[in-house]
């Protein structure tokens, strides 16, 4: 829910105070739309330092650009222009590809359908059966 959020001095805020009025984790997560772990940790930083800070200001996170940018970012600083081709090349020997997870979820219409045939044939399955499985 709020993991990739970063929460704003009024979301702490009320978090806080809907503690201290005794409201239940659930219903102050609910209220300032993160997670339940995010009001323990908040609430936890506030009463022990008296105040609530962003980690999240911290984290530096590369972005990644197409080989399209990293060639024209390369050739604004040079006379002589490289191609894209020459730096597509030259990432490629460096080892730098492209991430893409080796299995990818069967997508299709025809998998979804069977992968929906394949749980409704299994939802009444007990403990019991699914230990024979496993």
């Amino acid at each position: 829910m709020g993991r990739r959020k970063n929460l704003s001095d009024f979301d702490n805020g009320q978090m806080i105070v809907a503690r201290l009025l005794g409201r239940s984790l659930s219903i102050t997560a609910r209220l300032a739309g993160c997670s339940r772990s995010a009001v323990v940790s908040t609430y936890l930083q506030w009463s022990e330092e008296g105040q609530t800070t962003n980690r999240r200001q911290d984290i530096w996170r590369p972005r990644r650009s197409t080989v399209a940018q990293v060639a024209e970012n390369f050739n604004d600083g040079y006379r002589s222009n490289v191609s894209q081709r020459t730096v597509h090349r030259t990432l490629l020997l460096m080892g730098l590809r492209s991430c893409r997870s080796v299995r990818v979820p069967m997508l299709t219409p025809v998998h979804r359908r069977n992968r929906l045939q394949w749980a409704r044939q299994r939802r009444k399955w007990t403990l019991e059966d699914w230990k024979k499985v496993a």
